[in-house]
């Protein structure tokens, strides 16, 4: 077996590269026009700063009255979050501007953390059961850190939370979510969540996946033995306490900020529309019908209207990402796996997938900006690769087709964005590309997952 660095290698390593990227912003935002801080943590730094400076004009509307003590961090434009995060980064307006970045530089560290936890627990000691070979702590400890560095030393990772992204958050309340999960803690995984499901809607999917393994075998024939296994005491405690989460972050929210809140945090994603471009297979009808999709000129059919809608790209995402939890969803040693599935079905569907791209004049160079959505998967592979069966070279083949099917859509944006050229159709071609090569990617790891011949360490 070849040395490997321990784990504390590479948290230290980890730790290094983050504060280095943010001391390193602080220096590049100073002296360039091109920022690498992302414009989203000024928006957050935005709306801390409202948050606590009430006016006149600023001041928390909700039912609680509660105005000349707090402000309203939705008076910052293009704020739509909970107003839990503009609260958590309050000391970037009285402590340092880049609280934020260090702060969700240490979610990604706390999150290579329970990565690794997993993978010692649980993870690879069954996938050595499988094999029904005696359990040995230190290879799972060296091959535990190797998948855990995927994560901890994945540009796309740390480049993302040191420019000021606050997925790093998420994430750590999706893991923390897993983590109790296949703990079997799940009193406290629904709590977690439905504090995931507070801070961005996207993890209900993952209540589907647990109420199945909550809910055991089916206990009969036919398909009501499998309805009580979905709806029964266990499933139901399940439900009303991540509910009760939820709807208490919510409420609470709602008293202090009222409307705005809703709107900005939930509603708003149900009919936001992107007409510019993205990865989004929707996009192209959007941006050949953009502003008149929401028009009520009486010469629309109902159809098109259907067809028009932006609730109407949520059928195939919901019944994709919701069905694939039902159907892989009945054993707790099967969850990351289809929590993985989901999530991928879930952001390739996605009405909305963007990634940016900013040209250096003076480097003559292109710089990709990752996608947050991507993160959402990425942040399970390190957990599902260990029972992978798969050869090294279609591994390539597919790392190859996730990563050209990007650098293809990524060129054709470059020319519409920099050079002027009229390419809307050119780049929905090119996302419909990225549609079918990720979508054959995830058919490959689904064939790949193999459950009674689980890969060994």
């Amino acid at each position: 077996m070849l040395a490997l660095p321990s784990f504390r290698d590479v948290l230290v390593l980890s730790v290094a590269i983050r504060v280095g990227l943010i001391l390193y912003s602080e220096w590049h935002d100073a002296r360039s026009v091109v920022k690498y801080t992302d414009i989203d943590y000024r928006v957050f730094s935005d709306a801390a700063r409202f948050l606590l400076n009430p006016t006149t004009e600023n001041f928390a509307r909700g039912p609680l009255k509660v105005g000349a003590s707090i402000g309203d961090p939705y008076t910052r434009e293009t704020y739509r979050y909970t107003p839990l995060l503009a609260l958590l980064l309050a000391p970037n307006e009285f402590f340092h501007p880049s609280f934020g970045k260090f702060l969700f530089a240490a979610c990604d560290i706390f999150n290579g953390v329970l990565i690794y936890d997993l993978l010692v627990s649980l993870v690879l000691p069954a996938s050595q059961f499988a094999s029904q070979a005696p359990v040995d702590t230190t290879r799972a400890q060296h091959f535990a850190t190797l998948y855990s560095a995927l994560y901890l030393l994945n540009p796309l990772v740390f480049a993302i939370s040191t420019r000021g992204s606050s997925e790093s958050v998420l994430s750590l309340f999706v893991l923390l979510t897993l983590y109790t999960a296949l703990k079997g803690r799940w009193d406290a995984a629904a709590v977690a969540l439905g504090l995931s499901t507070h801070w961005k809607i996207y993890p209900v999917i993952y209540g589907v996946a647990c109420l199945g393994v909550i809910g055991g075998a089916p206990t009969g024939p036919g398909w009501r033995g499998y309805l009580r296994t979905i709806i029964n005491a266990r499933t139901i405690r399940f439900g009303v306490l991540s509910a009760s989460t939820f709807f208490a972050l919510g409420v609470g929210c709602y008293l202090a900020w009222g409307y705005p809140f809703l709107n900005e945090s939930y509603l708003y994603h149900l009919h936001r529309l992107d007409h510019r471009h993205n990865f989004s297979p929707y996009f192209y009808l959007i941006y050949l019908t953009y502003p008149t999709l929401n028009a009520t000129t009486p010469n629309l059919s109902l159809w098109s209207r259907i067809l028009r809608s932006p609730l109407t790209s949520f059928v195939p995402q919901m019944t994709l990402a919701l069905g694939t939890g039902l159907a892989f969803g009945r054993r707790r040693d099967d969850l990351v796996f289809t929590w993985f599935v989901q999530t991928v079905v879930f952001v390739v569907f996605n009405k909305v997938c963007t990634s940016q791209v900013s040209f250096f004049s003076s480097l003559k160079a292109i710089h990709k900006i990752p996608s947050q959505y991507f993160l959402w998967y990425l942040l399970l592979l390190p957990m599902l690769l260990p029972r992978l069966s798969i050869s090294r070279w279609t591994t390539v083949a597919y790392i190859s087709v996730w990563a050209g099917t990007q650098a293809l859509w990524l060129y054709e944006a470059y020319k519409l964005e920099f050079l002027g050229e009229n390419g809307f159709f050119g780049l929905w071609v090119r996302g419909l590309i990225y549609v079918v090569g990720n979508c054959w990617v995830l058919a490959g790891i689904m064939d790949g997952y193999n459950v009674k011949k689980i890969k060994t360490l």
